[in-house]
């Protein structure tokens, strides 16, 4: 979300140092993230590029771009460009919420955020009824939301690609003057970061990439797979932990019964809504336990808290911290991504390579095979796009590349920047113990960044105190982790 500075607004006077491009005039704005929280001063402006771009003469589209100038006077030629992920996922509210995580690269380098088209203020292609639609709707239900989804949208979703947008970035760096670019981006993100790369690689000057989707790896099909892999990690950590162990012998069981249970039928909670404080009532069901099971897993903090979470909803029947963490979720997911986008970047790049899904392998998980089954549904109805020749190979440039995985990273496991490095030349591949998705922002991992980036390589490159992250201490009663000596019986637990 952006909004505008009224003249007299107290920006550094740096900011005003810098000049317009030619067709893309830049005034002041704030931006806001995605939580509502964190703001960013900067300058925005709007590209205006063709919808198709085999039709230049056309329907036209504005993309919001944003950019934070560097402190220095006399900044770098470089900038730095941050991609979010989704697919779907804004920029720019990203790049609000993590400004903190880049500040030290702004001292000598603008940062250049555009949304990708259909996302954030890009001419967003949303699908509200799709958002909100749960993994248990039928085909059909699916399908027929998809088909009003395509009838409601402002674009032709045929054009919303990866092999387009990132045709939109180079033409954002061009009317911006940067001679080069040093790019990171951050799950589906990494897609567009690299095939940026591939398409230009002598206007890279770095690239990372985060939490890695590899380009011969289709998003979707084996989800459920990495999540249960993360999920069963989890388990045999608190059974390996004497205070986590003592206080849930057997969170797996746990995890059964409860599931179990809520497949049986919902169960009505009243909760204090985490984001406004006002008492909620939710009928707490399954895939509300699905849902925050995964989103949970997705950061250390969170994750530490399933083993209580799932042992207060099934022993001792209190769904209140469950139902507030749903409601916590729903509320940060809702409107985060842009389904339409979403589903153009997924129907044109993955569904199609999806292959025939092991349905026997996604039946031992905890999600199933419904997510996949319900993208290969609004396939089925979504219209391809344009996908270029190579995008789906592995990329292989003469580029400085940083990797960057989390250990127990529940959708684009270490093993998938394993794949990355393996067929770039000059790439280093950083591992984060105990870090789940998107690990920019843990530990000194800002500061490894930031020195690459100064530097435009990975020689010399101090990366030791990256081995030094670990687990977090699990939560084993309401009250928070358990510190060394702490009695953790049933009794002590409220």
């Amino acid at each position: 979300m952006i909004r505008l500075l009224p003249s007299c607004a107290g920006l550094l006077a740096l900011s005003w140092l810098m000049p317009a491009a030619a067709g893309l005039a830049l005034s002041p704005c704030i931006l806001d993230g995605g939580t509502g929280i964190a703001s960013a001063e900067a300058r925005c402006g709007w590209l205006t590029r063709p919808e198709n771009p085999e039709a230049p003469e056309g329907t036209q589209i504005r993309l919001r771009v944003a950019v934070v100038p560097a402190l220095s006077p006399n900044p770098r030629p470089d900038a730095l460009t941050v991609i979010n992920g989704g697919p779907g996922g804004s920029s720019i509210d990203m790049y609000a919420d993590m400004a903190a995580t880049f500040s030290a690269i702004r001292r000598e380098r603008d940062i250049l955020i555009i949304d990708q088209r259909g996302t954030g203020a890009s001419n967003p292609l949303d699908c509200p009824r799709l958002e909100s639609a749960g993994m248990d709707e039928s085909e059909s239900v699916i399908r027929e939301a998809a088909r009003a989804c395509l009838d409601s949208l402002p674009g032709d979703p045929r054009f919303y690609t990866t092999s387009v947008a990132v045709q939109d970035l180079e033409a954002a760096r061009l009317a911006l003057g940067y001679a080069s670019l040093n790019v990171y981006g951050v799950s589906y993100g990494t897609r567009v970061a690299q095939h940026y790369a591939r398409r230009f690689p002598d206007r890279v000057r770095t690239l990372i990439i985060d939490g890695v989707a590899p380009p011969e790896v289709p998003l979707g099909p084996i989800a459920a797979l990495n999540a249960q892999r993360t999920l069963d990690r989890l388990f045999e950590r608190c059974a390996g932990d004497e205070a986590c162990h003592e206080r849930f012998p057997d969170p797996d069981a746990q995890f059964t019964a409860l599931k179990a249970r809520l497949e049986a039928g919902p169960i009505p909670v009243t909760a204090a809504h985490p984001v406004t404080g006002v008492p909620t009532s939710i009928d707490v069901t399954r895939n509300h336990l699905l849902m925050t099971v995964r989103m949970m897993s997705y950061a250390p903090e969170t994750t530490r808290l399933i083993p209580l979470i799932v042992d207060e909803a099934a022993s001792r029947e209190n769904y209140v911290p469950l139902a507030a963490n749903a409601l916590r979720i729903e509320s940060e997911l809702s409107g985060a991504i842009r389904f339409g986008m979403h589903n153009s970047v997924i129907c044109t790049e993955d569904a199609p390579f999806f292959g025939n899904l092991d349905l026997p392998a996604l039946e031992g998980t905890y999600i199933g095979p419904q997510q996949a089954e319900s993208l290969i549904s609004i396939c089925r109805e979504w219209p391809a796009g344009p996908m270029d020749d190579d995008l789906r190979k592995p990329l292989t440039v003469d580029v400085p590349v940083l990797i960057l995985s989390g250990e127990e990273d529940p959708i684009t496991p270490p093993e998938y920047g394993d794949m990355a490095h393996q067929s770039l030349p000059d790439s280093l591949h950083l591992i984060g113990a105990g870090q789940g998705h998107g690990v920019i922002g843990r530990g000194c991992f800002p500061g490894i960044v930031t020195d690459f980036v100064e530097q435009g390589s990975l020689e010399g490159l101090n990366t030791d105190c990256a081995g030094r992250l670990t687990h977090p201490t699990f939560f084993v009663n309401l009250m928070g982790p358990v510190a060394a000596g702490e009695r953790t019986s049933e009794e002590d637990a409220p």
